[in-house]
């Protein structure tokens, strides 16, 4: 089959698809991404054009291949304690600060393939203590991601982040056919709970937490749906919990019952 080009037309489709399915804004310049992203499923499925790629993600009987599409249109890309800064302010600031009347709540808000959640993991088991009430959820838009993190198995290239300390407590070196992976230790996968969820959606299930990482998504989407985003968030945020959103992200002029303590921490008032 032919390379098919993408017509502008049919880009502002899946604009519109993305913005309505996840809130996610394709600026214009993303024309080129779109197409090759999508282009792979055009001809796995012998389609003609994007058109019909578009007809066949609304229609009501291709709810995986709708999935699919969203999967292959979002960005996944985390590694183990990125900014580093955020996980010392927890580790020193917050953890003291929690009481110790109720099981504190940690939400990885857009965990993609799980490192986030499992640096968080790490810290609490570290300073809180691995047998500790503790729970860590963490969650993303994409199914294909969520599986990926409960296996909780990485490539040897993805773990330069993680404390030699806690790389040695916590994770498990692939042998024979997993040469070149690690795995988190299960004792420590069994405390962090992943799903899909749809932060463009009604958020009432997840229920509520002390501390929310909702880091390096927000830049995907524009002022109104990030004022929405984050209005449901803080509604599942405890009093006094607190929100850490990414360094190239801000919360400037939106009034959110929040108060900002550092830069990119927030705490609920």
């Amino acid at each position: 089959m032919s390379e098919i080009s993408i017509t502008q037309a049919e880009f502002e489709q899946f604009r519109a698809l993305m913005h309505q399915a996840a809130g996610v804004d394709l600026p214009p310049q993303k024309i080129s991404l779109v197409s090759g992203r999508l282009a792979r499923r055009l001809r796995a499925l012998g389609l003609a054009s994007f058109g019909d790629y578009h007809r066949l993600v609304s229609s009501a009987g291709a709810r995986d291949e709708f999935e699919r599409m969203v999967d292959l249109l979002t960005t996944h890309e985390t590694y183990f304690f990125r900014e580093p800064k955020h996980f010392d302010f927890l580790a020193d600031s917050v953890l003291p600060a929690l009481g110790r009347t109720r099981t504190p709540r940690f939400w990885s808000a857009a965990s993609s393939s799980g490192e986030e959640a499992y640096s968080l993991a790490m810290v609490l088991a570290d300073r809180l203590g691995g047998d500790a009430p503790w729970e860590i959820f963490g969650s993303d838009i994409s199914r294909e991601v969520v599986e990926k993190a409960r296996g909780g198995v990485y490539a040897m290239n993805r773990i330069d982040g993680i404390p030699p300390d806690y790389l040695r407590r916590y994770c498990l070196r692939g042998v024979g056919s997993r040469d070149g992976t690690l795995q988190v230790d299960e004792a420590l996968r069994r405390r962090v709970r992943f799903a899909q969820v749809n932060l463009n959606g009604n958020l009432a299930g997840v229920g509520e937490f002390d501390v929310v990482f909702l880091r390096n998504v927000l830049i995907y989407f524009d002022l109104p749906t990030k004022r929405r985003i984050v209005e449901r968030i803080v509604r599942q945020m405890r009093p006094g919990g607190w929100l850490f959103i990414g360094h190239s992200e801000s919360l400037n002029g939106l009034d959110l019952g929040l108060r900002q303590e550092r830069p990119t921490i927030y705490r609920r008032m």
